[in-house]
């Protein structure tokens, strides 16, 4: 336990700044990884010794140089920068905007369940206003993907930007927070190739307190339409009267990004080739707008802990008896928070050949605020994973519980989604927890008023017989996977099975 807390200290103090992508503070943090690789014994894995450059362009929103407008038939009203709405997204930005809008519902396209909300409606040319949540019909796993590809589809049909809304029962950091975010730079990926949004498209997102004023006149109201999403009832789609026209000023830099990639090598000369990736991301917000007079956003349990988990996991696996029979490949990644860039970058040009990838344990923002009674490895029910990843919880007296938030996405919005794109089988290990359970409101309350904010810091309360169980799983999960002679596979009905290659 406290080498454990040791890692976790290390990385998250004020002298790592934050670890923002790029920053020496990340790169102090990246050192210290790798300083803890070597003395375990792993092999480089990277392209340059044990890192792997990542190279981004920095886009930081410019407010004080920027403006948005609502033009409806009734007249103009000119709209708060950032604090009514704000510009942030992970491709570049155009520098100016004067567009029709229209409702898109959920903005799902997913066809083969029957569920498309741009079918009737014209986006060329129009900025898309897009609301929180899904239907209840349609699987997370279908909803998940669909949200994390929408940016690219309405980009390929000529829409010019989104607006996203969140309903006020579903909004998991509150608008003021949002708000301060807003100004830290935003990244996208330097080589275009890489992008999936390779043109200037706008991104914003619109306070849910004053959205109804982008419903004027549409016979609908934001009240009516977030009480369907809440209960993931069907929305409409529908025309909106206004136009929405922006001046959005940003200043771009470039960024030297870097992965930690760390390797052991597999014990069984039949699997040995093959590679099982244990993954967290480093970076952190870095140093921005203070709350209760604090800047540095020390991202403790996001990802300080996941980061000392995987270290505490190759250490255990390297010295603990037999090495697994598949080796392991340790891709500490950067720049998560700024839209699962670094890992995009490993998983589409891996430091090993791509089919040597069979599987992807990633491990983020695990949150040891309660007792760890059950586990929630996302993405279970999705392929052969998820009986190794039951059978490992079997033993160790922690059952599988099943996602109790699927609208929430989780399993798209952290790095095994990279994988995933690439046909990799992945899962996402999470605390198990219930709706309704005072484990739930302790969660809650925890990404309401902690969550990517200087207060996650390591001052916070923290159960670290907890943590170190939940990394005594995972360790125990990725040597299963790497010993099973078997390969893993998407499951038959899985959606995620046509990423397969």
């Amino acid at each position: 336990m406290n080498a454990w807390w040791g890692h976790v200290e290390a990385i998250a103090n004020d002298g790592m700044e934050g670890r923002l992508t790029g920053s020496p503070g990340y790169d102090r943090a990246a050192a210290y990884v790798v300083d803890q690789f070597k003395a375990i014994g792993l092999k480089p894995g990277g392209t340059d010794g044990f890192y792997q450059p990542v190279e981004l362009i920095e886009q930081r929103f410019l407010a004080e140089a920027s403006s948005a407008t609502l033009r409806t038939p009734t007249g103009d009203t000119v709209l708060s920068v950032p604090q009514t709405v704000y510009f942030r997204g992970g491709y570049p930005m155009p520098a100016t905007v004067d567009a029709p809008m229209v409702f898109a519902g959920y903005g799902l396209s997913i066809p083969e369940a029957g569920h498309d909300d741009f079918k009737e409606l014209d986006v060329k040319g129009k900025v898309v206003v897009m609301l929180s949540g899904g239907p209840a019909t349609i699987s997370g796993a279908l909803k998940s993907d669909a949200r994390s590809d929408r940016t690219r589809m309405l980009a390929q049909k000529g829409a010019v930007g989104v607006i996203m809304l969140t309903t006020p029962k579903q909004v998991e950091i509150r608008w003021d927070r949002q708000v301060g975010i807003s100004y830290g730079p935003s990244m996208y990926i330097a080589d275009s190739a890489l992008r999936d949004v390779p043109v200037p498209f706008m991104a914003a997102t619109f306070d849910p307190t004053k959205a109804e004023m982008l419903f004027a006149g549409s016979g609908h109201s934001f009240a009516e339409l977030s009480a369907l999403s809440d209960a993931s009832q069907p929305l409409p789609t529908f025309a909106l009267p206004g136009h929405f026209v922006a001046k959005i000023a940003v200043r771009t830099a470039p960024v030297h990004g870097k992965n930690i990639v760390a390797r052991l090598p597999g014990s069984d000369p039949r699997l040995a080739a093959e590679n099982v990736v244990l993954s967290a991301h480093l970076d952190g917000l870095g140093v921005g707008e203070p709350i209760k007079g604090d800047t540095i956003y020390n991202g403790t349990f996001d990802n300080a802990i996941g980061v000392a988990s995987v270290i505490e996991a190759a250490k255990a696996l390297a010295t603990g008896g037999k090495r697994p029979k598949r080796s392991i490949l340790f891709a500490i990644v950067t720049a998560e928070e700024k839209g699962l860039l670094g890992s995009r970058y490993f998983a589409q040009r891996p430091t090993v050949p791509a089919s040597s990838l069979v599987a992807d344990l990633n491990f983020d923002m695990p949150l040891p605020i309660f007792a760890l009674t059950s586990v929630t490895p996302l993405g279970y029910d999705q392929s052969s994973l998820g009986e190794d990843a039951r059978a490992v919880g079997e033993a160790m007296g922690l059952p599988i519980a099943p996602d109790p938030l699927p609208d929430r996405n989780a399993f798209t919005r952290s790095d095994q989604y990279s994988f995933i794109r690439q046909g990799v089988p992945s899962l996402f290990l999470k605390y198990g927890f219930k709706v309704g359970t005072p484990e739930a409101e302790t969660e809650k309350a925890w990404r309401a008023n902690i969550y990517h904010s200087p207060q996650d810091n390591l001052d916070q309360p923290v159960m670290k017989a907890e943590g170190v169980k939940m990394t005594d799983y995972y360790t125990a999960l990725a040597r299963r996977i790497a010993d099973n002679p078997a390969r893993p596979k998407w499951n038959a009905d899985s959606y995620f099975r046509r990423f397969a290659k």
